[in-house]
């Protein structure tokens, strides 16, 4: 057998360079990792073609990952708005970036991300294969392909695609408030309307599990039908989706080709440990990659907040990668500052659900950080922080407030604004500390 994916590698029992790579991150046996990609539990996106790549794994045994979509539109941006973003993202700490361009030269757009990413890219060929034509109606099986190899030839590590929307599903959405949200879902549902036919990721399914195979891509089977709003959220078109997905999970394992599962965006608090258990039971436990989700839906220009809430409940509960949200959610397209905000949150939420499921050294740099504040060590609390930038100009201008008594920053070392010389439960402790 010609093995060419990380998964025909771990069936065949052979150890790769990349699943030695993510064991040494996430403080896991080789053999650890070995075995989960060959199960389908943990998948590592790794496009033979994408030559300055740092693997990392997905799977909810390990540590959580946050993923950062970038992307330009046809109304806004340019390549070196997308670089910039791109360099935002990863600067604090995205583990995946997904180029969702939309209009323009995408190709190139595409090309420079890669070229300048050691993460891995995931697309959504869809919005490409529609960019080609003038009418998305006449949107065919052979486009999609062409679009699919020519990205794999390129270097995408994970692409998005929603085969799992059938025909049967389109009237069960059609009942909800806000239909079909996704944009890959809608295009996909307009033109199965159109055209009196089967989606065309569906019945072409396994020649895109060829191509993926030949330049190991991973698939992220996309949720056409994630509910947009509270009042969707887990209803039968949602979960009828799911079923299918999970049938085309096992289609791709057969394969040997990686692949995870997209999740819901919008429900309620209540309903997160559900939906993360109906997928693990519905997909035989492949990676869940899940956007937010959003909990609550009256809070435009703060659904990073309201959506780090549910990712956070999310992750404790199984998900595997959460697809951050920014700001800018339902209002606009992201711009640098929105990514590092998005970026953050999605990671306090990750980190938070790591913590609390106990996973290998997760607690570290809490232990650490919570070390130098006793110490007043403020220099390295800001090497320790999620975002050091955003410490350092808090504690500065703290600084410049305590200043006004004539002290210098020195003697200001061993307290804060918040509670002045006076009041510093840490200086008060270690005074009563040195009496012992």
């Amino acid at each position: 057998m010609n093995m060419k994916t990380q998964m025909q590698f771990a069936i065949a029992g052979k150890t790769t360079p990349e699943m030695e790579t993510v064991a040494k991150k996430e403080n896991r046996d080789v053999e650890f990792i070995r075995e989960r990609v060959a199960s389908g539990r943990i998948v590592i996106p790794a496009n033979i073609h994408h030559k300055n790549l740092e693997p990392i794994g997905i799977g909810r045994d390990l540590y959580t990952k946050v993923n950062a979509n970038i992307g330009n539109s046809s109304l806004s941006s340019c390549p070196t708005q997308e670089i910039e973003k791109l360099n935002m993202a990863l600067k604090y700490g995205a583990d995946t970036v997904m180029d969702l361009s939309t209009g323009g030269d995408i190709c190139t757009i595409r090309k420079v991300i890669i070229e300048n990413s050691p993460a891995p890219i995931g697309t959504v060929p869809v919005y490409e294969a529609i960019n080609r034509i003038d009418d998305p109606n006449d949107l065919t099986e052979e486009l999609i392909l062409d679009v699919i190899k020519d990205q794999a030839e390129q270097g995408v590590d994970y692409m998005t695609i929603h085969s799992g929307l059938l025909q049967e599903h389109i009237p069960m959405a059609m009942k909800r408030m806000l239909k079909i949200v996704s944009r890959g879902g809608s295009l996909l549902a307009q033109w199965m309307q159109h055209n009196k036919k089967e989606n065309p990721f569906f019945t072409a399914f396994d020649k895109i599990l060829e191509i993926c195979i030949e330049h190991d891509v991973t698939l992220s089977l996309g949720d056409g039908l994630r509910p947009g709003c509270l009042a969707d959220a887990s209803d039968e078109a949602q979960f009828a989706e799911l079923k299918v997905l999970g049938d085309l999970i096992r289609r791709c394992r057969k394969a040997g080709v990686q692949a995870m599962v997209e999740g819901p965006g919008h429900v309620p608090f209540n309903d997160i440990a559900m939906n993360m258990q109906k997928e693990q039971d519905f997909c035989d436990d492949a990676p869940f990659y899940i956007l937010g989700p959003v909990v609550i839906d009256c809070a435009p220009g703060y659904d990073h907040l309201t959506s780090a809430i549910g990712a956070t409940m999310g992750a404790f509960s199984g998900a595997a990668m959460l697809c951050y949200v920014t700001p800018k959610e339902h209002l606009g397209l992201p711009n640098a500052r929105d990514v590092r905000d998005g970026v953050i949150a999605y990671k306090i939420a990750a980190h938070a659900a790591d913590v609390a499921l106990q996973k290998p050294n997760a607690r570290d740099r809490d232990d650490a950080i919570s070390q130098a504040r006793a110490e007043f060590n403020w220099e390295k609390q800001f090497e320790l922080s999620l975002d050091p930038e955003k410490a350092r100009e808090f504690r500065a201008e703290a600084l410049k407030e305590q200043n006004k008594d004539g002290k210098s920053d020195a003697e200001h070392g061993e307290f804060c604004t918040m509670c002045g010389p006076n009041y510093c439960s840490m200086k008060i402790s270690n005074e009563i500390k040195s009496k012992m």
